[in-house]
């Protein structure tokens, strides 16, 4: 397991954990990050990274990007 973060641009990506308070993960869920889904990093400018999850593109911060396990 590795954060999503890590994750080769383009390679899809099966979401194995997601860390963080309830508070996270509830925002996470929201965002369509969830345990079992897939996702597949977009590009990764300045540490932030773009991410395609249930057919969106959702951009988030590192800090989110590394409590997401794939």
């Amino acid at each position: 397991m590795m954060p999503i973060n890590l994750a080769d641009p383009g390679k899809e990506t099966v979401i194995k954990r997601i860390g963080g308070s309830p508070e996270v993960k509830q925002h996470l869920e929201n965002l369509g990050f969830v345990v079992g889904g897939s996702a597949t990093v977009v590009s990764s400018i300045g540490g932030n990274i773009i991410v395609n999850v249930k057919e969106s593109r959702v951009a988030i911060s590192k800090e989110m990007a590394a409590k997401i396990m794939v």
